[in-house]
């Protein structure tokens, strides 16, 4: 099971990106094959023992949550309507700097931007309150971040592949 990967040469590919970097979109981390590096699909595949491939999906909408695979927009619709003051939210999985589950992280960006710690921590306890009531009593949000604005792609979708890579770099530093 893991992220698709395809040849770095297909016809009707993309070549460049209007707002982003296209090769740290599509190139940066994935491994060589044949003197060549692949590109990123975005979506997770298995491989079944059968030899048949399975979708599960795209890599940056889903989430392993104490074993429990769950949708990000599940989260994020939840999420919303816990306070008024929310604009919208981005629910990410982190992987702990020391390994084990991922931990749920969610970013929000609110209406007014003047909001303090004390306000995040009331918000994960309602996030918390939120998911364990409505979706699963053992999901809990481990953190709480403001930001200004959700990266997004050319087609305004939320890029969550880079919240879960800038949250993980800040959890590395913070162990540091």
């Amino acid at each position: 099971m893991g992220e698709l990967a395809l040849g770095p040469i297909m016809f009707g590919a993309s070549i460049t990106l209007l707002n982003a970097d296209h090769y740290g979109v599509y190139y940066k981390g994935m491994p060589v094959y044949n003197g060549k590096v692949l590109r990123r699909h975005g979506d997770v595949f298995e491989r079944t023992a059968k030899g048949y491939y399975h979708a599960h999906g795209r890599a940056d909408d889903t989430m392993n949550l104490g074993g429990i695979k769950v949708s990000s927009v599940e989260i994020e619709r939840l999420c919303n309507g816990v306070d008024s003051s929310i604009l919208e939210t981005a629910a990410i999985g982190v992987p702990p700097s020391g390994g084990g589950p991922e931990q749920l992280v969610v970013a929000v960006v609110f209406k007014n931007p003047s909001t303090t710690m004390q306000d995040l921590n009331h918000l994960r306890i309602s996030f918390n309150s939120a998911l364990q009531k409505k979706l699963n009593p053992l999901f809990r949000v481990s953190g709480v971040v403001s930001l200004p604005s959700l990266p997004r792609t050319a087609s305004n979708k939320v890029m969550r592949r880079v919240l879960r890579q800038q949250l993980s770099e800040n959890n590395q530093s913070s162990k540091i």
